[in-house]
């Protein structure tokens, strides 16, 4: 018998195309209704009001270096499956860890720590050798849709086709027309979202503004490590905060006219919402002594793990107390354990693939600011999960309660076809269509922005579809839920402060 392991160079076709009813229903009696239902929404505009595309890179302007440096390196999504792969004789030659994959060691990395590849093109290769591996994930479709429909890509990824593949993608690249702000206008994107920490001068935005871009680019303030007085580089964030407030931060309240300070002045410059990605969803707030206390011993290095976990609670809360102040939406998205690698995160820093979803709680963890904050006309709460199993359970149903919540959209390792199929069929029921965000797509991935809202759109018509042929809904009614979720729910989830 001849093993077919390694028989993964399928010939391409001479023409690379897509076909137009990519994750619409099979079924021949819903496809009918889902075409017309995605014509809809197909050409709205793009409201991407959660990303991690850094501003820089649209007040640069710049253009992209290289496919490896544009696809593969930054992208966790794509380097973690290849590498998951390079201890198996199935795995892409070549790839034997992050750095394989152009993957840089931190300053502190352990002596010995192998050094990034440096070759684009080698990157590159390994990448379209390990094609096979994203069959049937959400990362294949992102990158077909961005070869195809943004790059105009001859040919598939294979072992045969990575060089003439690489050298097209390069020509491409060095045109004005694929540069970060033509594209931007390419992939009609209406506003974008990025996510700053909260110490952030905020300077490309301030560019971006005097650009005229302002509107259309608009930061996030993510406070994160400095809620966290258990990390090692605590007091470091907390110095850079007081620094970028004004003042020194040397005791709680100090620290809390800080994050107010660096809110208003993210408001200034155009921000929509906060967001946190705390690992539990616990909201208990604290008493100002106990607090107090936390805080005095952190600044002198002396927090312990318990009273971490409570202040990092606490603090949500007041995050919450701050956002029905100023009128920042509040995003959260707890229940992943970050960075589970530590030789991978020591060598080669954070956010590099190793992070696992965990079991999480809302009902009980978001009582005590839904209690306080839930029918306060200021405040709106955005809460998002990787535990789909809550999405029947208590998130649809808290958020079809309290008018301050909102039920995020499938986010990191949900936001696939089937994942978003079943967050529709589970969420509706309880919290229906408008009791959520509309679709969000999370990414720091910029060309894959726009394939992440077309499969929503996709899904979506998928669902509706359904709802349709089975008499539950009439198929205008249908195609107005359709452009609502793509497109008007999105923006009156992100209100700009005060209006």
């Amino acid at each position: 018998m001849t093993s077919t392991a390694h028989r993964h160079t399928t010939t391409a076709p001479a023409s690379w195309s897509l076909h137009p009813d990519r994750a619409l229903p099979a079924d021949t009696a819903l496809r009918p209704l889902a075409r017309e239902i995605y014509a809809a929404t197909a050409g709205l505009p793009v409201v991407s009001m959660h990303g991690h595309v850094d501003a820089g890179l649209l007040a640069d302007d710049a253009p992209f270096g290289d496919p490896a440096e544009l696809f593969i390196t930054p992208d966790h999504y794509l380097v973690r499956m290849l590498v998951a792969q390079s201890t198996s004789r199935h795995g892409a030659p070549g790839v034997d860890g992050v750095h394989s994959l152009g993957v840089s060691p931190v300053g502190s990395a352990p002596q010995g720590t192998p050094a990034a590849e440096t070759d684009p093109r080698e990157i590159w290769r390994r990448f379209c050798a390990g094609w096979h591996l994203y069959r049937g994930t959400p990362t294949r479709y992102w990158l077909e849709h961005a070869l195809v429909d943004v790059f105009d890509a001859p040919v598939a990824p294979s072992t045969e086709t990575a060089d003439e593949l690489f050298d097209h993608l390069v020509d491409r690249l060095a045109r004005p027309e694929f540069r970060p702000r033509a594209l931007f206008e390419q992939f009609n994107i209406e506003i974008l979202a990025t996510t700053d920490p909260a110490q952030s001068p905020l300077v490309d935005h301030a560019r971006l503004a005097a650009d005229g871009w302002g509107d259309r680019v608009v930061p996030t303030f993510r406070p994160d490590p400095l809620l966290h007085v258990d990390r090692p580089d605590w007091s470091d964030h907390v110095r850079a905060l007081g620094e970028a407030a004004g003042a020194d931060v040397v005791g709680y309240a100090s620290y809390l006219d800080a994050l107010r300070s660096r809110r208003a002045a993210f408001v200034a410059a155009g921000a929509r919402a906060t967001d946190h990605g705390h690992l539990s969803a616990d909201t208990t707030p604290l008493d100002d002594a106990d607090a107090a206390r936390i805080v005095d011993a952190a600044l002198r290095g002396e927090a312990s793990a318990e009273d971490a976990a409570a202040f990092s609670a606490h603090m949500l809360f007041q995050m919450a107390s701050m956002s029905a102040e100023d009128g920042l939406v509040m995003q959260l998205h707890p229940g992943v354990l970050r960075d589970h690698c530590g030789e991978v995160v020591r060598a080669y820093g954070q956010d590099k693939g190793y992070d696992v979803p965990v079991a999480t709680e809302y009902v009980h963890a978001l009582r005590p600011v839904l209690e306080a904050f839930g029918h306060h006309k200021n405040f709106r709460l955005i809460a998002f999960t990787v535990d789909e199993t809550s999405f029947s359970r208590e998130l649809a149903p808290l958020a079809g309660a309290y008018p301050a919540l909102r039920l995020g959209a499938p986010w990191w390792f949900l936001d696939t076809p089937d994942g978003m199929r079943r967050f529709r069929e589970t969420a509706t029921d309880t919290a229906g269509f408008y009791n959520t965000s509309g679709f969000v797509d999370d990414t720091r991935a910029f060309c894959s922005i726009p394939a992440r809202h077309d499969l929503a759109r996709r899904v979506d018509a998928g669902h509706l579809a359904r709802l349709v042929a089975e008499h539950r809904l009439g198929l205008d009614e249908a195609v107005e839920t359709a452009v609502d979720l793509a497109y008007h729910l999105p923006k009156a989830s992100y209100p700009r402060p005060g209006a």
